[in-house]
């Protein structure tokens, strides 16, 4: 199975799954990972920070990487934002 290409399409399983699942990861690696293992679908990696870059951009995702006080490193986590989850509710049509 090849990866998906279409940039919009990285987008949209973004969203729809960050409306469906509460992900975490250590890093961006294991955050494409995990997306793309729940997205149930190959994706192409570039294609994937380019639609997190574009969802931070377009306010409908908040930063995903996060220093949580009293943490000693980083980690990353999808996280909507409300324009985010309107815009992944349109997609699902709810």
């Amino acid at each position: 199975m090849q990866p998906e290409t279409d940039p919009d399409d990285h987008v949209r399983i973004l969203l729809l799954v960050g409306l469906r699942h509460f992900l975490t990861a250590d890093n961006a690696e294991a955050a494409f990972e995990k997306v793309q293992e729940t997205a149930g679908r190959p994706l192409d990696p570039a294609r994937f920070h380019a639609a997190v870059a574009a969802c931070i951009a377009e306010g409908m995702i908040r930063e995903p990487i996060r220093l949580e006080s009293n943490s000693l490193h980083c980690h990353w986590r999808l996280e909507l934002t409300p324009k985010g989850v309107e815009t992944a509710r349109t997609l699902t049509g709810t």
